[in-house]
């Protein structure tokens, strides 16, 4: 059954309101209406979007707020691509954050239609909770990053309020899951990956983590 969270990122009217109104305003509930969601979100970006010729994608990129920022240090050859399933928010990326170096795909996250080993940077941003049947997408973010990658990922997290009795079974009936202290970084350690970074903020958590290089492969 289609969750009331897949129903709005497919409505063409949800997606023209999402980019400048609610994606930013989630994401600084996440604490409280603080500023420190913000400002670790503001330093992901900027360390991902950090000058040089690399190749990027990003996964359920919704309208392309990333997705473009994230392009903006990319030089000669380097490339942001932003995949997403739902037309609607497609149509808004294109029409609202389009840019030299960027490029959009209509997806599914569970079956990302690139080789293993294609880009430096694999994120998935403030879209992970909203996804049915999460952790398998972390196994394809790590199969499409290349040996040396990177992989970042900020999405929920349990915390005092969010573990409260009955939370989580409330949430998860509009499609939205609060993930446990340790399920996205033991999914990408068993995918693979290595020094796995984890900052929690508000009811918020930013993960970054490494592939190997191809000389410590065995």
């Amino acid at each position: 059954m289609t969750s009331l969270a897949q129903r709005a990122m497919n409505n063409r009217l949800f997606s023209e309101v999402y980019e400048r109104l609610w994606r930013p305003a989630f994401t600084r509930l996440f604490s409280f209406g603080g500023s420190s969601t913000e400002v670790a979100d503001r330093e992901l970006v900027a360390h991902l979007a950090r000058p040089g010729e690399r190749s990027i994608l990003d996964v359920a990129c919704g309208p392309g707020n990333y997705t473009r920022r994230l392009s903006t240090g990319l030089t000669g050859d380097g490339r942001c691509v932003g995949i997403d399933f739902s037309p609607a928010m497609l149509a808004k990326a294109v029409a609202t954050n389009s840019g030299e170096r960027v490029a959009y795909i209509r997806a599914d996250a569970h079956s990302i239609p690139f080789g293993d080993n294609t880009f430096d940077s694999v994120v998935c941003l403030a879209a992970l909770y909203l996804i049915p049947d999460p952790l398998p997408v972390i196994d394809e973010l790590v199969r499409v990053a290349k040996p040396g990658g990177e992989v970042a990922v900020f999405t929920s997290v349990v915390t005092n309020l969010t573990g409260l009795p009955g939370v989580r079974t409330v949430t998860a009936l509009t499609g939205y899951r609060i993930f446990g202290r340790t399920e996205i970084v033991d999914r990408l350690r068993a995918a693979g990956a290595v020094d796995v970074e984890q900052t929690i903020t508000g009811q918020g958590q930013f993960v970054l983590a490494r592939l190997p290089a191809e000389e410590d492969c065995p």
